[in-house]
């Protein structure tokens, strides 16, 4: 009775109450669940009538991008339609066709030629579009930006911080700039975009700069996403502003509770940026600190302790990280290489570089080479240096590793090798001012000035002249 009253009683019969196939629409978490309940809609003819019930299925095929083809069921489904499709409908199909620039673009081409259509591009629209430009030449993104100023939307919230994004992405950060002082009022989300805009076109002071002004003199909300953008900025702007910066942010944090604990991806920005500012001792306490850590956090730490030089605390990092499970990647392993580098640890040094694809799945990468190369000449092995650059398989030599190969040569007084790294660089860039300087003056040290004599010879006849300051090779191993 319970099920009868619960179903409804009308003129003595059952009347089953029509299931909510919006409701299931939107909770479908694979394409095959949600074609169940498109098929569903098609039977009772739910979709015939039912714009809203039209409206939940795209949204939920556009939610399962990039699913399998969510596209072309998007478009087949707008045109099974009896009736015209509104603007939430046409914005959702340019949210899932966005991953695929050419296609979103040819949609709204379309949809704008189309005739007598109640389609009018809106704030929601423009931020779409301009996720798919940014795949493209910037020639779109700023016929849309025209667009956009045509419609008077390119100081809304969404459009600008859109405009950012794509402009920032085509590295035009002045641009983007231009877009950022021009809107009336500037969100945490387009703060958050500016930040991110100058950290990753490198211009992190800027990045700094507006981060400070997000916080400090606007006194927005600390966005998840600005932090981590502004650690990075400092992370890789150099010297003791950049320290002296992301302390103060991690400051920030601890006053407003996120480093309670500190997340994965915030406590992996910290350590990377105490790592890179040489703060090791802070680097290791978030480190210890985090309940959570990913390879990215092992990495960091790995890397920075064997840039400035503890190069047996990071092959203990590398050591425990194995331990506890967490899988190296290209990049540990680089770290690792470099750190048997300030070791001098040659022999296993070759052990995890001649395993590392049968134990860790990784290729040797020029990064990884280098590494070997660097140590091997550090060792005075500059034969074996040279043998393994000349047997590279999965990557091509460059000027970076011959060069590291003749500043070895440079440091041991090897002329023979000396000599071939100069040629093999050569014929990567034969402009090349500082090889040249180099050898004449090795021959010099060795007193074979009419060696000296015929270089100075070729240099001439190259039209080449002794730059001071120009040297790509330098150092002192």
């Amino acid at each position: 009775m319970a099920a009868a009253a619960a179903a409804g009683n009308h003129g003595g019969g059952v009347v089953r109450r029509r299931p909510n196939l919006s409701l299931l629409a939107d909770r479908c978490a694979t394409l095959r669940a949600l074609a169940a309940v498109h098929a569903a809609m098609l039977v009772s003819g739910r979709l015939a009538d039912d714009a809203f019930a039209a409206s939940r299925l795209l949204a939920a095929y556009a939610s399962l991008s990039p699913s399998p083809s969510p596209s072309t069921i998007l478009l087949r489904l707008l045109a099974s339609l009896p009736y015209v499709p509104n603007s939430f409908m046409l914005n959702t199909t340019l949210r899932a066709l966005a991953s695929s620039p050419s296609s979103a673009l040819r949609f709204f081409s379309l949809l704008r030629r189309r005739r007598n259509s109640p389609f009018t591009p809106g704030r929601h629209t423009f931020p779409f579009l301009l996720k798919a430009t940014s795949h493209l030449p910037i020639r779109a993104t700023e016929q849309l930006h025209a667009l956009a100023v045509r419609h008077g939307l390119d100081c809304d919230a969404h459009v600008g911080n859109g405009l950012v994004r794509a402009y920032s992405v085509a590295g035009l950060v002045g641009v983007a700039r231009k877009v950022f002082d021009g809107m009336p009022e500037r969100s945490g989300v387009v703060y958050t975009s500016m930040v991110s805009a100058y950290a990753q076109n490198g211009m992190y002071e800027d990045a700094m700069v507006v981060f400070e002004e997000m916080v400090g003199v606007e006194g927005l909300e600390l966005r998840g996403a600005a932090v981590a953008s502004v650690l990075s900025a400092c992370a890789r702007s150099g010297g003791s502003r950049g320290l002296e910066m992301g302390r103060r942010v991690h400051g920030m944090m601890e006053e407003r509770g996120m480093t309670a604990p500190v997340g994965v991806i915030l406590g992996t920005a910290l350590v990377d940026m105490y790592a890179k500012t040489g703060a090791m001792e802070e680097a290791m306490e978030v480190f210890d600190g985090m309940p959570e850590r990913c390879t990215a956090t092992w990495n960091a730490l790995i890397t920075g302790l064997a840039r400035h030089g503890h190069g047996e605390g990071a092959l203990s990092t590398f050591h425990r990280m194995r331990r506890e499970g967490v899988p190296p990647n290209a990049t540990t392993l680089v770290g690792v290489l470099s750190a048997y580098c300030c070791t001098g640890r040659l022999d296993e040094a070759r052990h995890v570089f001649a395993s590392m694809e049968k134990e860790f799945g990784v290729a040797p990468t020029i990064q990884h080479y280098g590494c070997m190369v660097d140590l091997l000449g550090r060792s005075g092995l500059l034969i074996e240096a040279e043998e393994m650059i000349r047997g590279m398989t999965t990557c091509d030599a460059d000027t970076v590793i011959w060069g590291a190969l003749l500043t070895a040569c440079k440091n041991h007084g090897d002329i023979d090798v000396a000599e071939r790294a100069v040629q093999e660089m050569l014929k990567l860039d034969p402009d090349n001012h500082g090889v040249y300087v180099v050898l004449s003056n090795m021959y010099a040290e060795a007193g074979r000035w009419q060696d000296v004599d015929k270089l100075r010879k070729v240099m001439k006849q190259a039209r080449l002249s002794k730059i001071p300051g120009s040297s790509e090779v330098a150092g002192d191993g």
